[in-house]
């Protein structure tokens, strides 16, 4: 909703769907012929893009009457185009797959382009585009994979057990944005269970987007506080939540009274 000077309100359109939020924001985007030829952009991530822009139009921390147009998600996704453009240079890549990771590289399309409210001033910019991106996450990821709310974390059939329970024991990732796509795959593929999650619930999507869903599993669970998740200076480290305030070395012998602390805390 746009206040003009007049004291008139203008009503502003926003797109009816996901779906067509994504046509214009790749239609408007300007882009280079030989960027849209090398680079791709999955639909999960343009997804996720879009989806930022839905959460900071209800956000608390952004100002309503000013609107949050698609000029949000154009410059995020153009953004986003360019972080895996740089990757590929710097790996000698020919082509290049947008990662959950590379949104990074949206902050300052968001900043850059709502109005705060109070609260969201001292909260800072900066801080309130990593809260709509998590929120961005949270939402995209439960229309993906199964809502971790509604399971038991170490029930049988809880698929994300065997994830949680590696980290438990003291493992972490760090996943770097500037990793090949061989490095990021062989990352990946030391996380137990994660492939064998993707392949459940996605059996036929092909090598590239069978990793962005590990990667993505890894983020998801992370905004659910199963895992932890901390800023590197070029990437992101995922690791047990509670590794910085409990010291417990051997999980396999302590599972059961560690799983019941998640269960009720």
């Amino acid at each position: 909703l746009l206040k003009v000077r007049i004291e008139c309100h203008i009503l502003t359109h926003y797109p009816k769907s996901i779906d067509l939020s994504k046509k214009i924001t790749s239609q408007e985007a300007r882009l280079a012929d030989a960027q849209r030829a090398a680079v791709n952009i999955d639909d999960i991530v343009a997804t996720l893009v879009e989806q930022i822009a839905i959460e900071a139009r209800s956000s608390e921390y952004v100002e309503e009457e000013s609107g949050v147009s698609a000029r949000l998600t154009i410059t995020a996704f153009e953004n986003l185009n360019s972080a895996v453009e740089r990757r590929m240079i710097l790996n000698g890549e020919k082509e290049g797959y947008a990662r959950v990771g590379d949104m990074v590289g949206d902050v300052p399309s968001i900043t850059g382009k709502i109005e705060l409210v109070y609260e969201g001033e001292q909260e800072g910019p900066a801080i309130v585009a990593q809260k709509l991106i998590s929120k961005a996450i949270r939402t995209v990821f439960v229309d993906t994979f199964p809502n971790p709310e509604k399971l038991k974390r170490n029930a049988p059939d809880n698929p994300y057990r065997d994830i949680t329970k590696w980290f438990g024991r003291g493992h972490t990732l760090d996943l770097l944005n500037d990793l090949s796509a061989s490095e990021y795959r062989t990352a990946l593929d030391g996380v137990p269970g994660l492939s064998a999650l993707v392949k459940d619930y996605y059996p036929k999507v092909d090598k590239e987007k069978h990793y962005l869903l590990m990667e993505f599993i890894l983020h998801g669970l992370a905004e659910y506080s199963l895992l932890g998740k901390a800023s590197l200076e070029s990437g992101t480290q995922f690791k047990d939540l509670l590794s910085g305030m409990l010291n417990m070395p051997n999980m396999d012998d302590e599972e059961d009274d560690f799983g019941g602390y998640y269960e009720n805390r």
